[in-house]
């Protein structure tokens, strides 16, 4: 199995089949990171394809100084608030309630949803790295890089979530009971 710096070298060469193995190799991570940030399927489908659209044109000639993972979190997360935002300009009030005020239809889906709403009591921008670093695995210098933040800022941001988080009693209750 190549690296992805060898299927970049590849691609930069002209081999599809080289593109084709890092989409096949991230398409699951950016789908899952643009539900995370649009909060709808259909979206994140669209975001997908405009992430690798982007990527593809980068092509020949991407160098990869990090990460793909670093390289890839800003290019969806700005192609995210683009499309939520388009988005938004076409949802009336009533369509908004109607989604929140929708019951969960399983208790697994209600599970997610109260943790989701523990999630919500932390600023936006520790609830980020705190998801990085959780639910994407990126290491804490990733994070830094993929913000553009300094390891600092995320280690502080980081400890912050996590200690507000271990003082709220729903997260121990969701986690405890």
């Amino acid at each position: 199995m190549e690296s992805d710096q060898e299927l970049i070298e590849l691609a930069n060469g002209g081999d599809p089949d080289a593109f084709e193995a890092l989409y096949h190799r991230y398409r699951d991570w950016v789908y899952r990171l643009a539900w995370r940030f649009t909060g709808n399927g259909q979206d994140a489908l669209d975001v997908l394809q405009e992430t690798f659209t982007y990527l593809l044109g980068k092509f020949p000639g991407f160098e990869l100084t990090a990460a793909m993972t670093t390289f890839l979190y800003p290019v969806v997360k700005h192609l995210s608030a683009a499309i939520r935002s388009k988005n938004r300009r076409f949802e009336s009030d009533e369509e908004i309630l109607t989604e929140l005020a929708s019951p969960p239809e399983q208790e697994t889906e209600r599970s997610r949803s109260e943790l989701a709403a523990v999630l919500t009591i932390l600023p936006d921008a520790q609830r980020e790295v705190l998801l990085m670093r959780f639910i994407d695995a990126m290491s804490l210098r990733e994070i830094a890089e993929a913000l553009d933040i300094p390891l600092g800022t995320v280690k502080s941001r980081l400890h912050n979530a996590l200690q507000t988080l271990r003082n709220d009693r729903r997260t121990q209750d969701y986690f405890l009971g």
